[in-house]
C-alpha cells in the first residue's frame, strides 16, 4: 500500500496533491523544516507546484506562529506554572525577543528546538501584536522561499548527478541532505541555548 521507492512516492503525491498541500500547511504551522525541504524536492520533480508550495508553507508558518503568539499572550504565565521544565528556555527566548525581536523573528524558524516555543515566548514578551504580525509575515515568506528553494535546488542537483536507474542512491542522497539540514538546525539551536 505504501510506496517502496521515491518515484512511486512522488506519483502518490501527484495523485493526491490537495491532500499533500493540506498536510504541508499543517506541518508548516507546527515545525516543518524537513518536510518543506522534501516538498521543494517534490516540486522539482513536478509532483507539486512550486508557487503554490511556497504560498502554502508561507501561510502555514505564519498561521502557526500567530496561534502560538496568541496562546503565549493569553495563557503564557499559567502554562509555564503547569509545565515548569520549559520555563528556562521560554524565558531565554523572551529576553532575546525583548532585545533582538527583529532578528529573532527572522531566524527562529531555522533552529529545530526553538521554533515550537518562539511564537509562544513572543506572546509573553513586550512585543506588540502589530509589530509581531508584520515581522512574522515577512519572516514566514523568507523562510518558505528559502527552504522550498533549497529542496528544489537539491532536486536539480540530484537529477544531474544520479541517473534514473539508481533511485536507491537518490533516496540515499535525499536522506543525507535531510540529515545535514537537521545537524545544522541542531547547531543553531545550541548557539541560541548558549545565549
Amino acid at each position: 500500500m505504501f510506496p517502496a521507492d521515491l518515484t512511486s512516492f512522488l506519483d502518490l503525491i501527484r495523485q493526491h496533491g490537495n491532500v499533500a498541500y493540506s498536510f504541508i500547511f499543517s506541518y508548516a504551522a507546527g515545525h516543518s523544516l524537513l518536510l518543506a525541504l522534501f516538498a521543494g524536492y517534490a516540486a522539482h520533480s513536478g509532483a507539486l507546484d512550486p508557487g503554490t508550495l511556497v504560498a502554502v508553507c508561507w501561510s502555514g508558518s505564519f498561521t502557526g506562529d500567530v496561534v502560538r503568539f496568541w496562546i503565549g499572550r493569553r495563557y503564557g504565565v499559567r502554562l509555564l506554572q503547569r509545565f515548569p521544565r520549559f520555563e528556562r528556555l521560554v524565558q531565554t527566548v523572551v529576553r532575546l525577543a525583548d532585545r533582538h525581536y527583529v532578528w529573532m523573528n527572522l531566524f527562529h524558524r531555522f533552529p529545530n528546538g526553538i521554533r515550537g516555543l518562539a511564537g509562544f515566548a513572543y506572546g509573553m514578551s513586550r512585543l506588540p501584536w502589530s509589530t509581531f504580525l508584520a515581522l512574522n509575515f515577512v519572516a514566514a515568506g523568507l523562510w518558505s522561499g528559502a527552504v522550498v528553494a533549497a529542496g528544489y535546488a537539491f532536486g536539480e542537483f540530484s537529477e544531474k548527478s544520479i541517473n534514473d536507474a539508481s533511485s536507491g542512491a537518490g533516496v540515499g542522497m535525499l536522506i543525507a541532505f535531510l540529515g545535514l539540514s537537521w545537524l545544522l538546525s541542531r547547531k543553531l539551536e545550541q548557539i541560541v541555548e548558549r545565549y
